[in-house]
């Protein structure tokens, strides 16, 4: 009664896991693409539209500087009298009539003009900046997605290996079942191991997936291509922080990272305002010329016409205060990203230095495993071992390929953190 109850349970899992022995693991798809890293970024540079907005942005900065720059314009008037009482001719145009031309053309002074293009100058550096530490943000979600893909392929390989062989084994089990030479229970834990390797190796393509949507997000791919990453594992291994010290790497981030670099473009920039500021306090100058043909007292009247502003209430005293706070405020904003850069760097360093040192220190050769599989599996044909023991090696070794995976990823992924935090990829396997 306990072996009818032990079956009837046990259905399911078994036309499932039956199902599955006899498909192939599915593999790549069939549109599948290798690429490496160089041609990656390269792809990424020419195509992401993040990127190119921002050069739009950059465009249109390096516009401005040309427009402040430029002279205004020279006002030309008209004055022309709709009615003649004397000759009563509407719009007289003859000599008894009045007509008055008048042009003015304003000249800034102080150096106005010159100001307002230092001003569109340092906006224009402020927005390359801008475009720089967008680039570097982007390379950075580039450069660790491709090698989580790397890796997490990798593990998909070895489950793919690891199932394969696993199903051949329920096989021949299922087989000694229905000879009645093992027990029921013995081919469900099979399966049931079985199951579990294939909903995990399901949820590592499920991540897979988001992480190939993302890649072809950053490279502008909308045809759904399948992406292999290729690395050379020889000089992934040899990636080390060599002699350079974390000294060394935050003073290269002062001088390198692009977000810092923007702040201080933007103090200069506010120092300019107040340049600009205190030049706008002078008033202009408006130089014209005046004819009048027969309105003033004497016919066909020639004038030169001077005028200024008299800066007696109004002095720019308000935006010139605030232009003084704005450089008070933009040097606190560069004193602390000088901090953030600085911090982000010693603790970047120090993960790095942590993660390489577990990495250098764990044994990374699976050989041992991989030549005790098969001797595992005859032991545990010949009844040596129990399924307990069996399904623990197999359960070793699976757990031993994934963290080692996973310990490969983070060490890649903390390289890729501090030449994110430096601000320049001097650590490269590529």
């Amino acid at each position: 009664m306990q072996r009818l109850f032990l079956f009837l349970i046990s259905l399911p899992l078994l036309a499932g896991t039956a199902q599955a022995a006899a498909t192939p693991a599915p593999s790549a798809p069939a549109d599948t693409v290798q690429l490496t890293l160089p041609q990656a970024e390269q792809r990424f540079v020419q195509n992401n539209f993040s990127l190119l907005a921002q050069q739009y942005n950059v465009t249109a900065a390096e516009a401005q500087i040309q427009q402040a720059k430029l002279w205004d314009n020279p006002t030309i008037s008209l004055e022309q009298n709709t009615y003649n009482p004397t000759t009563g001719k509407h719009f007289d145009m003859t000599r008894s009539g009045e007509s008055i031309v008048q042009v003015q053309q304003l000249f800034s002074i102080a150096g106005r003009r010159k100001a307002a293009g230092r001003v569109a100058q340092q906006n224009a550096l402020v927005e390359q900046f801008n475009f720089q530490d967008l680039q570097r943000n982007l390379r950075f979600q580039l450069r660790t997605t491709f090698y989580d893909l790397f890796f997490k392929q990798q593990t998909v390989g070895a489950y793919d290996r690891e199932i394969n062989s696993f199903r051949r084994t329920v096989a021949q089990y299922q087989g000694q079942y229905d000879k009645g030479n093992i027990a029921l229970k013995e081919v469900i834990r099979l399966k049931a191991f079985l199951f579990q390797l294939e909903n995990e190796r399901q949820g590592l393509l499920t991540d897979i997936a988001g992480q190939e949507a993302d890649l072809r997000v950053l490279i502008r791919d909308n045809a759904g291509t399948y992406y292999r990453p290729q690395a050379d594992p020889v000089r992934l291994q040899g990636l080390g922080l060599g002699a350079y010290s974390v000294e060394q790497l935050a003073d290269t981030a002062q001088i390198a990272r692009a977000d810092l670099r923007a702040r201080q473009a933007d103090v200069e920039q506010q120092n300019q305002n107040l340049r600009l500021q205190r030049a706008i306090a002078a008033p202009d100058l408006a130089v014209g010329y005046v004819y009048d043909r027969a309105g003033s007292y004497i016919q066909n009247y020639n004038a030169l016409t001077l005028g200024i502003a008299v800066p007696i209430f109004n002095r720019n005293q308000g935006n010139i205060r605030s232009a003084q706070a704005q450089i008070e405020s933009s040097k606190a904003q560069l004193n602390q990203q000088q901090l953030v850069v600085q911090n982000d760097v010693q603790e970047a360093y120090r993960l790095t230095q942590q993660t390489n040192q577990l990495y250098q220190n764990t044994n990374r050769s699976t050989g041992d495993f991989d030549r005790l599989i098969t001797g595992i599996e005859q032991s545990y044909a010949k009844r040596n071992i129990t399924i307990v023991e069996f399904l623990d090696f197999y359960e070793s070794y699976k757990n031993n390929l994934v963290l080692l995976n996973q310990l490969r990823s983070n060490r890649m992924r903390a390289f890729e953190q501090l030449n994110f935090s430096v601000g320049r990829p001097i650590f490269r396997a590529e």
